[in-house]
Order: structure tokens, then sequence, then C-alpha cells
């Protein structure tokens, strides 16, 4: 310990923060139940374990957006506990090869906290709230009382260990993995691993070929019987290792009164949770709901690199997917930001307005014309797809031709969601023209005087020409584009080209059993994809029930974002009790063609591991709740018929609205919408009967209807809906249980 080090540890005990009773939720907690009903909400969401988890699809897991970490017991090493620990900057930079291998993510290693005895019990307790973990272990030799959490506002790790005598020995250690891609799929024979890595004191820095590399530190401090660890990971490139930032990261944590550091930890998280309430009779669905916002918040947001298929917590035994998958994983996992209101987690719109520019190495060499732009997948963060192009329409083989303008859309829910013009005219204009005008350049006219898409593929099912996919996107992209050249005043000869596009592009092929995949190409057998279905869910375009009965009677090779879309789909239809049934079959656990929700509601895909199903089945959820589609917003519009109640508070709708609703004994009681950019507010209230509409000091507001109003509400300014005659207290709530339903996590002992 360095003399300052040893000062600042005499003034303030390093340890103080985990002194703190257990459920100190910090500022999130700020009253009963009654009055705070975000702290009763969260302290219920808390996942628990009272067996081993046995690896990342049981484990407890923390993140920042860049380190990560989950915690677990290796099989067979019955006296010791793993951490596995994982950055998501932490990359290779060979861009020879694909950017699956020469980009591939790359695992780090892991701290092996090692007992004096075996593990006989655990009881811990991750709690949503504050991000940490907190509990005992159990072993024949004594036990250690243990609080874990990674800072918010830096990369460290920090483990505070209070152990019996018996455990006083217990001793921690890391190892690192290989600097290798975990892909098996396509690796080239000529691949090598990454040089192995040098240990120095407290430290292990691992080199890469390319250049730079990462390094994981540690450090232990002693106060009496107390330990706190402190570990963190850096990443350089080309010029360092980052082995000095990750030394400093580490002993500033440790020198720098870590109470003071959980503090601050603790006001962000509480922060965050209040930006929005969700709460449901079904408390499983509840929970399940609070701890999808707690990963994502845990694993992206807007500084951070775009989530790659499992996210930044990297598994011990590998995975196929090993960076960024952009033909469903990516777009389906970041909607729920927008609904509960945590814009600052979009990292798709940064990544675009910083890294467009290698959306042209995208392409095929001789189709790169400057004007377009494409997307593979995988790619890295910097949308690099190594020597890896999309795929020449009319030639085959042939993939990756919708990722990019699916993309798009996930930056047009950001733009809708907040109306910030700057997303509009910096990211979306620009970058979705050059996707449909590589649309474009192969569009070609038919005898019938229709624009026609020559053979490209439905993703994961089978090529065909006039491609459902593929049209339905061309088709929102060119309606968006018309639509945002309206906002930004732009009047050129590619808004002409859209308007030509849109009047003669060639309809969907059709048969008996509703939209086929292509011309003359139907869908035969179980789909897990739904990519010929994105005009119904998420564009919107549509209804069409036979299309969809068509697809979900075959569910055979459904995953589980097939469900979670299954139940979004079915919220547009109105039929709320179909759609709780598909989402609850995937939040029960239920295994379909080897995929599975896992205990802490991770996902697997046979040995492969992912996070977007989850997240996708938190919006479906929102789905039931708030929609705001073709300029409408609903509330409530897909209650389940069992959900007496249900209340929520700043969900966030298109139009950049906040809306806060409470519904009881089957009736929605009383709607509020806020606006923050002025834009018209449609609203279908759902309340029963003569309504009074006001705004926030009680002076009435003029509107137009009865089901669903139009009110003229200028930005800053609040629209409250009740039942005429009622005085509702306008407060959310955490609203009564359905039933008895288990903590998610292992809460029940061996």
């Amino acid at each position: 310990m360095t003399a300052a080090g040893a000062a600042a540890f005499a003034v303030s005990p390093r340890t103080a923060w985990a002194r703190t009773s257990d459920g100190d939720g910090g500022d999130v907690r700020g009253g009963s139940g009654d009055t705070d009903p975000h702290g009763r909400i969260l302290l219920d969401a808390a996942m628990k374990w009272r067996r081993l988890p046995g690896g990342w699809q049981s484990a407890p897991f923390f993140g920042n957006g860049f380190l990560a970490a989950h915690l677990y017991s290796k099989a067979g090493e019955g006296n010791a506990l793993r951490i596995m620990l994982n950055h998501s900057l932490v990359q290779d930079q060979r861009g020879q090869w694909e950017a699956a291998i020469g980009y591939s993510r790359l695992p780090v290693g892991y701290l092996t906290l090692t007992f004096t005895g075996t593990v006989t019990d655990v009881d811990w307790s991750l709690d949503p709230a504050t991000a940490e973990l907190n509990g005992t272990v159990t072993t024949t030799a004594g036990g250690v009382r243990m609080r874990m959490l990674i800072l918010r506002q830096s990369d460290v790790l920090l483990v505070f260990l209070e152990p019996t005598a018996g455990e006083r020995k217990a001793a921690w250690a890391f190892t690192a993995l290989p600097s290798a891609t975990t892909r098996t799929s396509r690796v080239p024979p000529e691949y090598t691993a990454n040089p192995d890595p040098a240990a120095g004191p407290g430290f292990v820095e691992q080199p890469l070929d390319a250049g730079g590399g990462y390094t994981t530190a540690w450090r232990e401090i002693h106060e009496g019987s107390r330990r706190l660890l402190a570990a963190g990971i850096a990443y350089g490139f080309p010029d360092s290792t980052g082995r000095e930032r990750a030394l400093s990261a580490v002993d500033r944590a440790l020198t720098t009164a870590p109470d003071a550091l959980v503090r601050e930890h603790r006001r962000w998280w509480g922060d965050f949770y209040r930006r929005s309430l969700v709460s449901v009779p079904d408390k499983h669905l509840q929970r399940f709901y609070w701890i999808q916002l707690y990963k994502m918040a845990s694993s992206t947001g807007k500084d951070s690199p775009v989530l790659p298929v499992f996210g930044p917590w990297f598994p011990e035994t590998g995975n196929n997917w090993t960076n960024i998958w952009w033909n469903l994983n990516t777009q389906v996992a970041y909607p729920l930001i927008n609904g509960s209101n945590q814009l600052e987690l979009d990292a798709i719109t940064p990544t675009f307005r910083t890294y467009h520019r290698n959306l042209e190495l995208n392409i095929h060499p001789a189709y790169r014309d400057g004007e377009s732009y494409a997307l593979c997948h995988p790619g890295d963060r910097e949308l690099r797809p190594g020597p890896r192009y999309v795929g020449v329409p009319g030639v085959s083989p042939n993939d990756h031709t919708g990722n990019l303008t699916w993309a798009m859309h996930n930056v047009w829910l950001s733009y809708r969601h907040s109306m910030d013009r700057r997303i509009l005219r910096d990211v979306l204009y620009p970058v979705l023209s050059r996707a449909i005008a590589y649309y474009a350049r192969f569009l070609t006219e038919g005898s019938d005087g229709l624009l026609h898409l020559p053979e490209t593929r439905s993703p994961e099912y089978a090529n065909a020409s006039d491609c459902t996919y593929d049209l339905s996107l061309i088709r929102w992209g060119c309606r968006t584009l018309l639509e945002a050249a309206r906002a930004l005043r732009i009047d050129d000869a590619p808004t002409a080209r859209l308007r030509d596009i849109l009047a003669r592009l060639v309809p969907y092929h059709r048969g008996e059993q509703g939209v086929l995949i292509g011309a003359e190409v139907p869908l035969t057998e179980s789909h897990r994809h739904y990519s010929h279905l994105l005009w119904l869910y998420p564009l919107q375009e549509s209804l069409d029930r036979t299309s969809f009965e068509h697809w979900a009677g075959m569910r055979e090779r459904w995953h589980g974002y097939s469900f979670a879309a299954a139940a979004s789909m079915e919220t547009l239809f109105g039929n709320a009790d179909r759609a709780l049934s598909y989402l609850k079959f995937f939040t029960d656990g239920n295994t379909v063609d080897g995929t599975q929700l896992t205990p802490n509601t991770m996902y697997r895909e046979g040995s492969n591991f992912a996070i977007e199903s989850p997240l996708a089945a938190a919006q479906s959820l929102l789905d039931m709740l708030v929609q705001s589609h073709g300029g409408t917003v609903r509330v409530f519009p897909a209650i389940p018929s069992g959900w007496a109640d249900a209340s929520i508070q700043r969900l966030r709708t298109q139009g950049a609205f906040l809306v806060d609703a409470s519904r009881s004994a089957g009736r929605t009681d009383w709607v509020t919408v806020r606006s923050e950019a002025g834009a018209p507010l449609v609203l279908e209230h759902g309340i029963d009967g003569v309504i009074d509409v006001r705004d926030e000091r009680g002076r009435k507001l003029p509107y137009r209807g009865t089901g669903t109003i139009t009110v003229d509400l200028p930005k800053g300014r609040t629209a409250v809906v009740t039942r005429r005659g009622s005085d509702p207290v306008l407060r959310p709530r955490d609203v009564p249980a359905d039933g008895t339903y288990p903590q998610w996590g292992l809460p029940e002992p061996d």
C-alpha cells in the first residue's frame, strides 16, 4: 500500500460501504411501499440464490456498459467461486478475417476465490435497485459475508469479504483465458491465437498481434477481519495494452473512499429506475421486466458499444456468436429502451453517427459508388465486416440485404420517441437514404409495369425474388425518408425517386395462407425468424390475421424471440389473453427447439448463450400497456382479462409523450400525458363514460372526440383525463399480486 493509500485508509475506512444494512437501496428507496412504489417493486424484484450457480445461464451478473462480471462455481471445484470478467471493448483487430473472427470479441479471464473448506450453502440476493449482490457463503470451515458490485462510473469491480476465523485464508487468484476467437464456424486454417499474456504483480497484460491489447488488474486491502478487492480491465489499440489505466483505476478505487464511490453508484441507479414505472398483477412478469431494465443498463449505453449477441458477459465455455449480429438480434434488443423512458441506453444511434462511413465497406467492391450503404452480420462495434459483403440481389448465395434498413428502424424509433431533429438530420436521413439507394439500383421494371426485386434471402429461411422481407423494408424506408424530407424541408431528385418506388413497388405475393416468403415461395415449415412478417411487426404497416395464424400454427422451430414477437403481434390485434399466453410460455422456462429462458433471465440456444429474447419479451409487456403506432397513443390496449389492476408512470411514446395511467377493478381510472415536444396528441384513453380533460393546474382543456380524443397540447404541458365526477389520486402504485410466484435466480436450496 502506498503512503497516500495508508492515509486515506485511516481517514475513511474503505469497507464502510459494505456495512450498510441489507436492503439499503440508496436514493431509489425513499419511503414505505405505499409512498415509494419504486422501492417496493425493486425490493420484490431481487434475484435470489440458495444454490450455487454453475455458469453463465444461472449466475448473478453485473456490468456498467463496459466492465462486466458474473459469479458462479465451476463443477468439481466445491471449495471455490469464480468471477468471470469481461469488457465490451475487448476484441481482436485483425481485419483480414471476417468480423466474427478477425474482429472477434475475446475472452479475458476469471478471478477465483478459494476457500479453506467446501461450500455447503449460499444465501445471496442481487438487488437491482443498487446493482449489488449481498449475502453469505457457508463452508465446512466457516463462512464469508460478501457484497459485490461493478461501479457505474468507473470500470472497477468491488468485492467486500468478511470471513469467519476458519475462512481467514480464503485467497484470490486470476486465470487468463486464451486470447482467441471461440467461434468454430468458418475459421480459416491460417488463424492463430494472440500471443500468451504476461503476468506481473497484481495484473495480467494481454498483447494483440495487431497491436495494443488489454490488461486485467486487481488488488486487495484488509481492515481488521474485513477485506476489499478491486479489479478492472482496460483495453488499448493500437499503441497501448491498457496496463497503466487498469492499475490506476484499481488504485483510485481503493484510495478514494469506496463508500463515496458507492454512494455515487447508487444515486445513478436510483435516478435510472425512477424514470418510469410498470406494475402488473403477475409478479413473475413484473420482476422479469425490471430485471431486463437492470440487464439493459448493465450492458449498454450511449457511450458503449452496441450489444453483441451475448451482451458483455462472455461465457467461459465460449460462444459461436462472437460479435454483433444485425439480422435480428440487435434490432429486437433495443426497442425496450424507448417505452421505458431510458433513451440514454441507445447505443445504436451514436454508433451510426460515428462510424457510418464504414458501412460502404459492407458492400462488394464492384458496387461501391459512394452513395450506397449496407450492413453485414456479424460486424464489429465500428460497423466493420472484414472481407465479407452484403449479398448482391440476383446473385446467389445472398444474405444481409435488409440488415441496415431494419437497424434504421431502431434509429427511427429513437427519433420518434424523442422528436430530436438531430437524429433525423444527422443519422436517419443520410444513412437510410444510402441504404435504400443500394436496394434501388437493383429494382427492375417488369412487364406489369411494377418494380421487382431480384432474388434475395429471407433471413434463415429461403431465397426468393420479390422477397417480402426486403420489400417491406424498402416500402417502410421510402415512406420514412419522405416523411423525414418533409420535416427537414428537403425536396430534390432523390425524393422523386422515392415516390416512384412507392407508387410502383410490387405488392407482397400472397397465397391461400397469406403473404408468401416471396414470389412462388410459400412458408411450408416452422420459421423462427418471422422475417416475412416484418410488415406486421415491428413495421406495423397493416394487419393480416391469416398470415399471422399460418406462421403461428407451426411453432416447432420457434425460439425465444419468436414467442416475444407473437405476443407483440397479438397486442396489435387486441388479443390480450393470447399475447399473455405466448409471453408466459417463454418466461415460464419452456424448452422449444433446444432454446430456453434461463433461471437468471438470460437465454440459451443449444449450447450458445444470448440476451436478445428476454429483452424483446420485456418490450412485449410494454406493448400490452401502451402503444403509439400510426400517430395515436393507446393506453392499456391489450390488458389480459385476468388483470384487474395495472399502473404505469412516465412510459414514453412516439411523439415524445410521457404517459401515466391507472387501472383498477377492470377499468381505466385516469390517464395523464405530458408533451415534451409539442407534437399533436391523439389519445385512445380507454376510460368508460363521459370524461373530463384538464391541464396540470386543473383548468379545462378543449378536446375533440370521445373514445379517441385530439388535444392541442403545447410542449411542457400535461393533459389529465379522468372519468367525469371522479377525483382520483394521480399517483403510481404497486398493484396487488394475483398469485404467488418464485423469485428469479436459484431461490430454492438443495
